[in-house]
């Protein structure tokens, strides 16, 4: 049986936190450059997020969907994040993407994501891999998780 691991977006596969800062650092008068057409569209992927993720998503014990809150005052966030996924992980990856301001609804054996709560990850019932922390400090720390969880499978251990 597959287990399923849904991933984060903003600030766990793309860099939304120093988009933010230079749009705001560069047009002060909009208090939320999030707003602005292309903001979601434009976020930079994080150095080996996309390879891990596209490895994961070759993994057949598992099931990967891309599982990420929208910005609700931005309507244009629901078509870029999806866009996004094309760009970067291409069409036959789009129906991964599930975008849910409640997370802890979602089931599941693993949640990656920057944030421990705040759109329901504290409700989330299986084990949060909480990026950007001192064990998964980068996406080369959750590949190497993943990898071990599998061998460990494999092995019987």
């Amino acid at each position: 049986m597959q287990q399923i691991i849904y991933i984060d977006m903003d600030d766990t596969l793309c860099d939304y936190k120093s988009s933010y800062d230079t749009a705001r650092e560069m047009q002060p008068d909009i208090l939320y450059p999030q707003s602005q057409a292309g903001f979601f569209l434009n976020l930079p992927p994080y150095e080996g997020a996309i390879e891990t993720a596209s490895w994961l998503f070759e993994q057949p014990e598992f099931l990967v969907l891309l599982l990420t809150a929208p910005s609700v005052l931005n309507p244009l966030c629901y078509t870029e994040k999806r866009l996004w996924v094309e760009r970067h992980f291409g069409l036959k990856h789009c129906h991964r993407l599930i975008i849910s301001a409640h997370k802890g609804l979602s089931r599941g054996d693993f949640l990656i994501d920057d944030k421990k709560s705040g759109f329901g990850q504290e409700d989330f019932q299986g084990e949060l891999i909480h990026y950007g922390s001192a064990e998964f400090t980068n996406w080369a720390s959750v590949k190497a998780y993943f990898a071990e969880l599998l061998r460990q499978k494999s092995t019987g251990n």
